[in-house]
């Protein structure tokens, strides 16, 4: 039993000494060729896996992938939320709460029917479909953001969006998974509380955590950990997302709030050192790194070409749709009526193309499988095409695109 035991873990110790060693050499050729890494590392993965040279095979309900998806999608929340400054939120926040809720209805109406007509399925099944790759994806857009350096407002927008639209697509969806699964009824109330619970139990939770973060970390009397603000770090975010799921609230938006206060400590008049701040920098630069080198490669190893066979083609026209046509809606609607931000029309082109959908479509999809849902098959080929193709089209020309548009920033 024990050997047992130690042969799963040397294999668990392969595959991720593995997926480092191969994304160095990702890395370099991504910084040569001038795109964003996830692409390649994405790319990779489906070399390696069960599609290719089937090198790697992590099942996508294995605890070993869902550990390292969520523990990733923590952590890169949080940087991400830490990278956010107040100052240009308070310009912005009514574009975004309306990317975050109304604006992830409509794709998902879009795209709904969309799917019901491509793929003869119930418009029940077309909307579970829709729910699970209507919301952006932070894991995705904040790394792509690392490497395109964009004005501040827009990707400062961008990324908060895709941090607070993830709870209204993972309550949209999983609202529409209990009603096919007879365990939840349809109810306008039910589904409200439910996104105040989940939304707002985790703002609070990841402000309370955030504060007291910046307590600890401070040169106030209060800074105990101040010398050890990079471990503090991984225990908030962490303890956020854990504490915000245990009372059914959202913990990944949690983890971005905590890392949203921690991040701003001007708000509370408090202090930390700028070695402090550039050692945490630092450390969470490598972290989330390593995380995406596991999250993205992994993604492209569970890409099942043989699944894809009977539906590709309708995909394909689905996500097409999802990106060019309800994608531009969307922000249009979400962004025209915001007239303090003041937005020009070539940031507004730009929102129309970040649409990268990844770490928790994926997540949503494997749970449907699991649970075994009618018309899966059809749900996790449009997942995988939507992951596929906006990751590879849409990230890897991000860059290009903010260039052309004229909205890129000298570092």
């Amino acid at each position: 039993m024990e050997s047992d035991v130690m042969k799963i873990v040397q294999h668990e110790l392969f595959i991720i000494t593995f997926i480092l060693g191969i994304g160095l050499l990702a890395m370099k050729l991504a910084a040569r060729i001038k795109i964003p890494d996830v692409a390649l590392f994405m790319i990779l993965g489906i070399i390696v896996g069960q599609s290719g040279l089937k090198l790697i095979s992590v099942p996508n309900e294995s605890i070993a992938n869902q550990f390292i998806i969520v523990l990733g999608s923590i952590l890169i929340l949080f940087e991400g939320g830490k990278a956010i400054h107040f100052s240009i939120l308070k310009k912005v926040w009514i574009t975004i709460t309306l990317l975050s809720i109304p604006g992830v209805i409509i794709t998902a109406a879009i795209v709904a029917i969309t799917s019901f007509y491509l793929l003869h399925i119930p418009f029940l099944y077309s909307l579970l479909l829709a729910s699970v790759i209507a919301s952006t994806d932070p894991a995705t857009l904040i790394p792509v953001f690392k490497q395109v350096k964009i004005r501040n407002k827009v990707r400062q927008t961008v990324e908060s969006e895709s941090a607070f639209n993830d709870a209204t697509g993972s309550i949209l969806a999983f609202t529409i998974l209990g009603i096919i699964l007879g365990t939840t009824q349809l109810s306008i109330t039910s589904s409200i509380w439910s996104f105040i619970r989940e939304a707002g139990g985790g703002i609070i939770i990841g402000a309370i955590i955030g504060y007291l973060g910046i307590l600890f970390t401070s040169e106030q009397k209060l800074g105990f950990f101040k010398n050890y603000s990079t471990i503090i770090s991984i225990v908030m975010a962490i303890s956020s997302y854990l504490i915000a799921v245990s009372v059914e609230s959202s913990g990944f938006m949690a983890t971005f709030t905590a890392g949203l206060i921690l991040g701003n400590p001007e708000i509370f008049r408090l202090h930390i050192s700028d070695e402090n701040s550039m050692h945490s920098f630092h450390f969470s630069e490598t972290i989330t790194l390593i995380m995406r080198k596991l999250i993205f490669m992994l993604l492209g190893t569970q890409v099942n070409f043989h699944i894809f066979s009977k539906y590709w083609v309708q995909a394909i026209l689905i996500v097409l749709v999802f990106m060019f046509i309800a994608r531009p809606i969307t922000v249009l609607l979400c962004t025209l009526p915001d007239r303090k931000a003041k937005w020009e029309w070539k940031e507004i082109i730009f929102m129309f193309w970040v649409r990268e959908t990844g770490v928790i479509p994926a997540a949503l999809s494997g749970m449907i499988v699991a649970a075994g849902v009618k018309h899966a098959d059809e749900i996790t080929t449009v997942t995988f095409i939507a992951i596929l193709m906006t990751i590879l089209i849409q990230a890897s020309t991000t860059g290009y695109v903010a260039k052309k548009l004229g909205i890129t920033i000298d570092v």
